[in-house]
């Protein structure tokens, strides 16, 4: 991406251009654990995968570590993977002007599939 500034003076005016590094973000998939009271007495742990962009795995980590959710919980991490692709296709992250969500199937909306 490049960014064109103009700066004038009282005589002349003077343009150039900045090029501005856009810096690509990653898919990653970070699995947690944690213990839940209120379900087997707290000796199960549970898992869940949250699903985060960011430019590499520390800053996945970063963002999930920072999330509600996983500070009330106590979580913690048990791994992260960064995806590229699945089945043949690349994965490619742009940047969305609105934050639109994909469709959610239910359990009996997934069976009728």
């Amino acid at each position: 991406t490049e960014v064109k500034i103009n700066i004038t003076d009282k005589n002349n005016e003077v343009s150039f251009k900045l090029k501005k590094k856009v810096l690509d973000m990653n898919l990653y998939m970070v699995h947690v654990g944690y213990y839940d009271s209120s379900m087997g007495e707290g000796i199960y742990e549970s898992h869940l995968n949250y699903f985060v962009a960011g430019i590499d795995a520390r800053e996945a980590k970063q963002k999930v570590k920072s999330m509600q959710e996983f500070k009330e919980k106590a979580m913690h991490i048990d791994g992260i993977k960064e995806i590229k692709g699945v089945e043949g296709y690349t994965i490619k992250l742009i940047e969305a002007r609105s934050n639109e969500e994909g469709k959610t199937f239910s359990y009996d909306q997934s069976s009728e599939l």
